[in-house]
């Protein structure tokens, strides 16, 4: 259900199964740098066993939205509640218990896949430490690269090992961003259907991209955002005007709308001002 006032968006997702209290809760939630509002003020609820996608083109906040969560950022505004921590005032614990694939981060430069792997696996204090490192880079198909410093690896190899770190000790609750930037065709599917069988048993998703396509395959619910602002959130099917309407009609309808609103603003701002 989306309700909509002159300040905020508020989407709230049905509750999975028995759990009732929303592992992700964000009231009034905003960010501001200076003048330039990166995120308008919003509601957001997430519950146990969702696939919760956020999507919108490239500089719409789904970035800042997602830091909001993880506590990588500090929100101008609103309140922050992810897996009962307060995430203004604990962020390192909000992120020792999720796991987080940030957008264009690299696992560190002068460390190897098998390193960083261990590293995690040690700070997440996996008992089975070795057999997960290795499980994770055959998985992923980084044995030959095991021994080579990050930095010597193409983008794709890096992504993959940022991926592992973050399923490694599959955590209730995993937010992603852009996840599959660099992934070629086998991987991005694997990765889906990994992905999809964490939900099932019983995993938390919460997404960030601008592929429509992973919505449409993934997600039990979505929200589409522009220039910082929630234009609509629901299902997949919910959001659409009629059954031929494709989820990328939904898009453009949507953000099409908010691009020329926003220039249209633009415009009539700049014609007063030269009168």
């Amino acid at each position: 259900m989306i309700q909509a006032s002159n300040e905020n968006l508020e989407f709230v997702g049905q509750a999975m199964g028995e759990e009732t209290q929303p592992l992700v809760r964000a009231a009034d939630m905003g960010k501001r740098y200076g003048e330039f509002v990166a995120l308008h003020p919003l509601n957001v609820e997430v519950y146990s066993g969702e696939f919760f996608g956020v999507f919108g083109p490239n500089g719409a906040g789904k970035s800042t939205f997602i830091k909001l969560l993880t506590g990588q950022l500090q929100p101008s505004i609103g309140q922050i509640e992810v897996l009962g921590v307060d995430a203004k005032q604990s962020p390192q614990k909000l992120k020792a218990n999720i796991g987080i694939v940030p957008e264009s981060e690299s696992p560190p430069s002068f460390l190897t896949p098998t390193e960083f792997l261990q590293f995690v696996a040690r700070l997440r204090g996996l008992d089975n430490l070795d057999e997960q490192v290795e499980y994770w880079l055959d998985w992923f198909g980084l044995q030959e690269k095991r021994d080579t410093m990050c930095k010597d690896l193409s983008k794709g190899q890096r992504q993959k090992v940022m991926l592992a770190s973050a399923f490694i000790h599959k955590p209730k609750l995993l937010f992603l961003d852009e996840p599959f930037a660099n992934l070629d065709p086998i991987y991005q599917r694997k990765c889906r259907e990994w992905l999809l069988d964490h939900v099932a048993n019983g995993g938390t998703i919460f997404l960030c991209s601008h592929v429509l396509e992973m919505a449409e395959r993934m997600c039990n619910r979505m929200a589409i955002i522009n220039h910082g602002r929630v234009l609509a959130a629901g299902t997949v099917s919910g959001l659409k005007e009629s059954e031929d309407e494709t989820l990328e009609d939904v898009f453009i309808r949507l953000v099409g709308h908010s691009i020329e609103e926003v220039e249209r603003h633009t415009e009539e701002g700049i014609t007063s001002e030269e009168e």
